[in-house]
């Protein structure tokens, strides 16, 4: 069963997620903010993880540099989250070496085909 990690400072946000994934067949972690995303990335290793940027304390940005900088979970897919779309968040997300990006609001099944698509899993 693949892991997938999701980091979201607002409760119905990771609810919805994790509802929606779990839905899926897939073995979901919970963190509220940055710095516990990070420890769960090392201690449990997912196999995706899905970052909201604006956070307090270390947002989406710092965490997912993080992230991509540790040899440990440098190969993690990360997909970053955020209400803001605009240019400087997406050129600021691959300098960071984000993965993906995706706009809130956003539909569960997008979710899920993106998820799906980073995972390497077929489109049923």
């Amino acid at each position: 069963m693949q892991t997938i990690l999701i980091c979201d400072d607002e409760q119905n946000i990771r609810n919805v997620l994790d509802f929606t994934l779990e839905a899926e067949g897939y073995l979901v972690i919970l963190a509220a903010d940055g710095r516990q995303a990070f420890e769960l990335a090392l201690s449990d290793t997912p196999d995706l993880i899905i970052l909201d940027v604006m956070m307090p304390g270390s947002d989406g940005f710092e965490t997912c540099r993080r992230l991509k900088s540790d040899p440990r979970t440098s190969s993690i897919p990360v997909i970053l989250l955020t209400a803001r779309n605009n240019p400087e968040d997406r050129e600021r997300g691959r300098e960071v070496q984000a993965d993906d990006f995706m706009t809130k609001p956003f539909s569960p099944q997008r979710v899920v085909e993106l998820v799906q698509s980073r995972l390497g899993v077929p489109k049923g």
